[in-house]
Parts: C-alpha cells; structure tokens; sequence
C-alpha cells in the first residue's frame, strides 16, 4: 500500500482546536453545534464555514486554521474564528470554553452529531467511543519528505510527558476528582488505534502496518489512527495530539511553539545526518503514564539505568535548548509562555484550586474555565502550588482540592549514522 505525502517545504504550523458549549446559568455542556454551526455558515460556500467543523459531540465545535508559517499567524488565525463561534454561542445564550474534560456534564447526556462517520465510529466501537467527552488541541508541523516523518514521531514520544504535563486540564470526571492530571488521556487511549504510536523503521513499514490494518478491516482509512503522535499524509505534517484542550489562546501558542520548535531542530538534526533517537517504549508508556497522574510534578524516567528527573526541571531545560530554534522561528515570546504556565499553575492546578477555595464546587471550576477563555489570561494559583514539592508526589494544590472537592481520590553493511544530540 502506497500513501503518498504531501511533504511541507518548511516547518509551517496548523492548530486544531476543540472548544465546548457552555450553558453559562447551569454550567452544563450544550448540545447546540448545529444552530452554531448554520449561523456560521450563511454566505460561505456549500453553507459551511471553513474554519469551524463538526467533531464527534454535538457539545464541540472544533476551530482550525490555515496553513501558517509562525505561531504568532495561527494564533492571529484561531482568534478571528474564535471570535465568531463566541458571538454565535452569545446569541443563544450560550458560551465557549476549553479543558480535556468538561468538569460535571454526563458523557450519556451528549447527542452524536450528524456526521455518518460519527455514527459509524459509535457502532463499531460501541461504549469506549460513546463516552470521548473529551476535547483537545492537535498542532500540525510540517515535515520536508516522508522519510523525515517516522523518525521524527519515533523521537518526539521522548516529549510526550512534557506536552500532557503542561496541557493537563482534566482532572474531573462527571464531577468527580480522577486524581489525574490527565484523565482525558486515559480515556481516549481506551479507543484501539488510539494511544502512543508504534515505533516503526521507516515510512516502508508505515505502509506495510497501514495496509495490514486496511486489509483486515480493522479501519477504512488512515484518518481512523488517532496516535498521540502521528503522520499526516494528507497535510505533509507531524501532528502532536497528545495535549488537552486548553482554556487560553496563550496556552495554545505556547504548546505550538514548542511543537514548531521540535520538529524543526529534529529534522535539522537528520538533514545534518544524525540518527534520531528512539526512546525505549516500556519508557515512553511509563512516562506518560506519570505525566497524566501527576502533571508537572511527576518524575519522569531519564534514562534505561532507571534515573530520573523532576519533570518541571525538564521542561525548563527544554525550553532553554529551544530557544535559537525559536528566535530563527519567529516565536521566541509562545515558547517563553510555557514558562508561565510552570510559574502560574496548569491548568489541572488551576482547576482544583477553583474547586477548593470554593469548597468543592464544580459550578465554580466551569466558571473559572469561561473567565479564562473570555479573557485569554490564565488565573494565577502560584501561591498555593508548592514548587519546591518533591516530585512524583501531590503538590499543594492537588493536596488541597483532594481533601475538598467530591471523590478525590524501539551487500556490506552501512555504518549507522551518529545519534542526534537530544533537542
């Protein structure tokens, strides 16, 4: 099976992003993306509005945007469409608002929009896809060849921690603490071609497992393998899935930062010849699995003699690294707003601060996820998350929350090519 790609002349970016329907007076999700959707639509072709679509709830809209070449462009691009879904939403009394999980709404309350591959995707998969009340940012990037892009993915689980750390934003499920960072991670991991991605050789043996997968009919496309990390052939891009949604435009820049950041010292590393890392995958599945219990506070696996590091600690010295690679980018400033997420809480932090100072509320956990979003700031919990906690254990705003909010609880032979140095 050949799967041509559309390969990206330079390290271009694109984000998808899936917002939720809030009914302001109950807090509750709302299933009205159609009405939003038909308003948007008037005067575009086909009555469809390019940059805002469908996803599997009638609870989302997920906002897109074009082809750009700085992150600074996409989220220019993202704030326009956003600014249009708000002001429908608006007109029905209704809101918008982001986090990997809604904090109180009933996955079985939700109704399927209607989208056949939505309904065929809930009859092949039955509970596991009826529950994905779920919502993400996705960030495209584009790869210059298709033999770039399973090396690249291959080296880019090494950072999966440090994405769904500083992304976690779903600590509640159905108005319960998961005591997770992450509980949305979870949960679509649960879906059979979802989850962390295989680490294949090359893009021959991409083909080969696509096909074997198409051939069994196990899918009918490849847009049906939804990795953490993955291919795009389509696009020409990488395309790092693995972040929560996010409640701030702000945020959302700084995870497409350093997704630009990445891919593009990656693939600068292979035109240079180096050999891309592969992380160990027994690693890669217990790192994130750290990350999305503990968040920023995890301690994370370092290297095969079993060392570790606290992850704030790494993401510092990532974002260091990073830094030529972002001032050559354009987007030294979205890098830099990783940083204030470590300083300022994420948004799994921010969250149960919200629930304990208000004893628990969940209604008051949504208000603080449409504050955010309304104002593009992030609220600040520096004073109650203990950064100088030892990692891998609750810092203290995951102490506190816990004790108040509900349910807490891998002719002659070729030399191998010299490993790249880590990013």
């Amino acid at each position: 099976m050949r799967i041509p790609f559309q390969s990206s002349p330079r390290s271009s970016v694109g984000i998808e992003w899936e917002l939720e329907i809030v009914d302001p007076s109950t807090r509750q999700l709302a299933s009205e993306a159609t009405a939003i959707l038909e308003e948007l639509g008037r005067g575009h072709s086909q009555g469809l509005h390019p940059k805002a679509k469908y996803e599997l709830l009638q609870c989302t809209v997920e906002i897109i945007t074009g082809v750009c070449q700085t992150v600074h462009e996409a989220k220019a691009d993202l704030a326009g469409t956003l600014a249009e879904v708000s002001a429908a939403a608006g007109h029905r009394g209704l809101a918008m608002m982001c986090s990997g999980t809604h904090p109180l709404s009933d996955w079985a309350a939700q109704k399927i929009s209607p989208d056949p591959r939505y309904a065929k995707l809930i009859d092949d998969m039955q509970w596991p896809a009826r529950r994905l009340q779920i919502f993400g940012v996705h960030v495209h990037v584009g790869v210059r060849g298709p033999e770039k892009a399973i090396p690249i993915v291959n080296a880019l689980t090494d950072y999966i921690p440090h994405f769904l750390a500083l992304s976690g934003s779903s600590p509640y499920w159905k108005g319960r603490d998961t005591g997770l960072a992450s509980c949305r991670s979870k949960v679509f991991e649960s879906l059979p071609t979802a989850g962390l991605p295989y680490q294949l050789s090359g893009w021959e043996e991409f083909e080969e497992f696509m096909q074997t997968l198409v051939s069994s009919k196990t899918i009918e496309s490849i847009r049906e393998v939804w990795w953490d990390i993955r291919p795009h052939p389509n696009f020409g891009t990488v395309e790092l899935r693995i972040c929560d949604g996010l409640p701030t435009l702000r945020e959302v820049g700084a995870m497409a930062a350093l997704s630009q950041c990445l891919v593009d010292q990656l693939s600068h590393q292979l035109d240079r010849g180096y050999r891309l890392p592969t992380p160990r995958s027994w690693i890669v599945r217990e790192n994130k699995w750290r990350a999305a219990r503990y968040g920023l506070d995890a301690q994370i696996i370092s290297a095969d003699s079993g060392e570790t590091q606290c992850l704030r600690d790494a993401i510092e010295e990532l974002v260091e690294e990073l830094r030529p690679v972002a001032e050559r980018l354009g987007c030294l400033t979205e890098l830099h707003d990783t940083r204030l997420i470590l300083q300022g809480g994420a948004s799994y932090e921010r969250q149960r601060a919200a629930a304990a100072a208000s004893g628990g509320a969940m209604t008051a956990v949504v208000d603080s996820l449409l504050q955010e979003m309304r104002t593009d700031t992030p609220s600040d919990v520096s004073d109650v998350i203990d950064l100088d906690s030892v990692c891998g254990k609750p810092g203290a705003a995951d102490r506190a929350s816990t004790d108040a909010a509900p349910g807490a609880g891998a002719s002659p032979p070729i030399p191998p090519a010299p490993e790249a140095p880590r990013a």
